[in-house]
This record gives structure tokens, sequence and C-alpha cells, in this order.
């Protein structure tokens, strides 16, 4: 019971803060530290990604739709080749790329020195300060339908950073989205698209290892962290949608540096250990 009881609360933190950029995958190497619950491992944090990405499946449904059939269309006929869904279609392939290489050639690296909390803590107060920046200085001039090869493999690369714990997927993405002058709201909804073959991809090449020794629960609490990721997930991406299309990024900056800072003070006192 008591594997489920974690697993629950894991699935909930999963769930509000993989689309925040405040990184979830810091706050699951983090927390269970606190709790004196042990690392959960990387298979663990993979498999539950999962639900968070259906989450990102069922509240898109449509624009998925509508880019897979465009894409798919526009390899037998010219005529969609030019359209916007089609031309996503690619971006988000591009911009997968950098992130599935980079994650398939240095798998062992992430799964172990990449969750060690003090280099966790120094990226979230480094990557807070550089989304704090891109989100001050970046202009707000571009929207998703000015988007182009370039920028989609630029934010595919900056995605491919939050492959170490604290960087964020949408924090990576949002800084480099910002940083080429996009809107909040547009680079917000394409990060959230980018993620999902590499965060859909990681969970199922993982699953072979939820039974063992890297993942300290079993299948029945990964699957109710996965199911509970996947609600509270869906709220959240209502909710950011919402905040970004009126609100700057100051408080997830803010937040990072601060929890950042904590860890580290935790860890200089012998509290936490790396």
């Amino acid at each position: 019971m008591t594997d489920f009881l974690q697993a629950l609360v894991l699935g909930v933190i999963q769930g509000l803060t993989e689309f925040l950029p405040i990184s979830s995958s810091a706050h699951l190497r983090i927390f269970p530290e606190l709790f004196g619950w042990g690392d959960p491992g990387a298979a663990f944090t993979a498999v539950i990604q999962i639900g968070t990405e259906l989450a990102v499946l069922v509240y898109f449904r449509k624009d998925i739709w509508d880019i897979v059939r465009a894409w798919t269309l526009s390899l037998f006929k010219a005529e969609y080749r030019g359209h916007l869904d089609a031309r996503m279609g690619w971006f988000v392939i591009v911009g997968s790329l950098p992130i599935v290489i980079l994650g398939v050639l240095f798998k062992d690296t992430i799964e172990s020195h990449f969750r060690n909390l003090w280099l966790v803590a120094t990226m979230l107060i480094v990557m807070g300060l550089v989304l704090g920046a891109a989100d001050r200085l970046g202009g707000n001039e571009k929207r998703i339908k000015q988007m182009n090869l370039r920028d989609a493999v630029l934010m595919g690369a900056a995605q491919a950073a939050a492959l170490v714990p604290g960087v964020s997927r949408s924090g990576a993405t949002l800084s480099m989205g910002r940083g080429l002058g996009y809107e909040r709201a547009a680079v917000t909804r394409f990060s959230f698209l980018l993620a999902i073959p590499a965060v859909v991809g990681a969970g199922l090449f993982e699953l072979k290892d939820v039974p063992g020794s890297d993942n300290p629960y079993g299948w029945g609490p990964t699957i109710v962290a996965t199911v509970v990721s996947f609600v509270v997930g869906y709220a959240a991406i209502a909710w950011l949608l919402r905040y970004v299309s009126t609100h700057d990024l100051t408080p997830f900056v803010i937040y990072r540096v601060l929890l950042g800072a904590g860890v580290i003070a935790l860890l200089a006192a012998g509290v936490l250990s790396a």
C-alpha cells in the first residue's frame, strides 16, 4: 500500500510539473529524496511521463489529427505540401531528432551521472535565469504560421538539453522560441507537440525496465502514477495555455531559482545526498 501512495503522489507531481517550465524530472528526483523515498529511477520517471503525453494527445486531438492527415496527404499530393499542418508535421519530426539521437547515445550517462542532485539544482537555477532573460528580451511578433525548418531544428536542439534533469523540456523550448521572437502561446503549443515523439518513445523504450532493479516500484504503482499524471497533466495544459496568453514567465523563474538554491543548501548541510 505504501508503494501505491508514493506512486500517487509522484503521479501528481509529474502531472503538475511536466508542462510548466520547471522540470518534472527534477521534481521527481528531488521530492522523493526529501520524503525519504529514494530515487524512483529513470525507468519509472520515463514511463509515467507517458501519462502526461497521453493528456497532450487527448487535449490536442483535433490539431494532431489535422497535422497527421495533412502531412500524410502531402507525401502523395503536391497541393498539400505548403499547408501549415503538413509543414508542422515535418517540424515535429525534424525537431524531435536531436533528443532522440542524444538520448540513445548517452542513455547510460543520463540514467546515472545526470541524476546527481548537485547538477539538477544547478540546472534549475541556470536554465531558470536563461528562461527569464529569453522571455524578457525576446520578441513577441512571430505566430505559429511563421515557423520555419530552421526554427524547428533550433527548438528541437533546445529540447534535447532537457535530457539533463533540471533543464525542463518546455522551459528549454520556450527559452529558444522566445529568443527567436515567437509569442508565448505559439511556442508553448509547439513545445507540447514537439515533446510527443520523444517522451512517448522514451517511455515505451523503458517499459522493459519497469520491474527491474532501477525501478523500486512494480507494475501496479507505476500504472497508478501514470493514470494520475494523465488526469493532472490534462488540467495543467489547459491552465498553462490560458496563463501564458496574458502573463509572463517570471513566477516560474523565481520558483526555479529558489528551489535550486534550496536543494544546494540542503546538500551542503548534509540533509540530502547527491
